[in-house]
């Protein structure tokens, strides 16, 4: 009987990087949502059912939990992963859709939440764990999953304003390799090789395993594709027809893997 390829173990951060790279994309954040005009806010965001005003909202709500959540009694069960936490957000989509309701509502923005976060990091280790919403995580892997949310979400807003977000480079190669690495938890094994240059390479999909020269089986996409891909903003049938996905080999489809998180 083949057995089932084991899962790899979850990579490495570096927690001070992580954190100066957070604080920059809530930054920046705050700069470009100030500059939002009201009829850009009530304007369709491009995500089903939310306007810009919502995605705005969505953006705060994710800065205000950070504050929120380490306020929480210390949770003692055993912290789960970021890519278990990437694999799981799309269970609890309703509860994160209403969270942006009410903030939009209450024409909240992340400059309402910003100081508050980063004080409430000034004062807490990395290597705490804290509650979230999907399970207690490390502190330092909790931070990862808030880079997730603020380079997605404002990917997000310069898809529905057409302008360009000054990603932090560091969050966005935090965030690609996360969303790599959630890829390779789903789907164990060796047979396909993901690359997102500059920042990350996988393996994945079970199947033979390749040990030199070139694999058979290569997908290589840009950073923010790769993104959009992991989150159900692109498609893969649309991304490989338009050339966004170069993808070879017999099992280099990964359709049926994504997306990672909603």
């Amino acid at each position: 009987m083949t057995s089932k390829p084991a899962a790899p173990r979850p990579r490495k951060v570096d927690p001070v990087k992580v954190r100066a790279a957070l604080i920059a994309e809530w930054r920046a954040m705050v700069e470009v949502t100030a500059r939002l005009t009201p009829a850009q806010l009530a304007a369709p965001s491009g995500l089903t059912g939310w306007s810009t005003a919502n995605l705005v909202g969505h953006m705060a709500a994710s800065v205000e939990a950070v504050p929120r959540w380490l306020g929480l009694p210390i949770p003692t069960d055993p912290p789960i992963t970021v890519e278990r936490w990437a694999n799981g957000t799309s269970a609890h989509a309703a509860a994160i859709s209403d969270a942006a309701d009410e903030m939009a509502e209450a024409g909240r923005t992340p400059a309402d939440y910003v100081d508050a976060a980063i004080a409430a990091l000034e004062a807490v280790e990395d290597t705490r764990v804290t509650a979230t919403r999907i399970g207690p995580m490390r502190v330092a892997d909790m931070l990862v999953t808030r880079l997730v949310e603020g380079v997605v979400h404002s990917d997000d807003l310069e898809r529905a304003t057409g302008e360009p977000f000054p990603h932090d480079r560091v969050a966005l190669g935090t965030v690609v390799r996360a969303l790599t690495d959630a890829l390779a938890a789903r789907a164990p094994g060796h047979a396909v090789e993901v690359r997102v240059p500059p920042f990350s390479v996988v393996q994945c999909v079970t199947g033979p395993r390749h040990t030199r020269g070139v694999p058979p089986n290569v997908v290589e996409t840009d950073p923010k594709t790769w993104i959009r891909l992991a989150t159900g903003r692109l498609t893969w049938a649309d991304a490989v027809d338009n050339g966004q996905v170069l993808a070879s080999g017999e099992r280099s489809d990964l359709s049926a893997n994504l997306p990672l998180m909603g």
